[in-house]
């Protein structure tokens, strides 16, 4: 069955503050644990703030390390997971879920892309 990496994008200046409240962690749960039972989800995470983060670009000579936060990406990516589904159509079914249990208070979007295999 193919793999699919589902890279969730968020632009952290319209994240409300504090990150994921309580109700949502619940919410979160609940799907993440339907998703490991039925054998879809192979892992997922979130990852800490751009701030935090490195960026190491290579400029074909040598290797350049730039601090966060990035300022010229609007969105970052926040988090991902990886699935293991029959089809496309169901690793969208997945990730439409995802965003879903989300309040009106986030604005996500999810990049959805197949792991090449061999």
């Amino acid at each position: 069955m193919p793999r699919y990496l589902s890279l969730v994008r968020i632009d952290e200046s319209a994240a409300p503050a504090g990150g994921p409240g309580p109700e949502l962690m619940r919410r979160m749960g609940e799907l993440i644990e339907e998703m490991t039972k039925s054998g879809v989800l192979l892992d997922t995470a979130g990852l800490t703030p751009s701030a935090e983060a490195a960026r190491v670009d290579w400029d074909g000579e040598k290797a350049s390390v730039t601090d966060g936060p990035f300022t010229e990406s609007k969105e970052v990516v926040g988090g991902y997971a990886l699935m293991q589904c029959k089809d496309r159509a169901e690793a969208l079914e997945w990730t439409q879920r995802f965003l879903k249990i989300h309040g009106p208070e986030w604005r996500l979007a999810c990049e959805l892309r197949e792991i090449a295999e061999g």
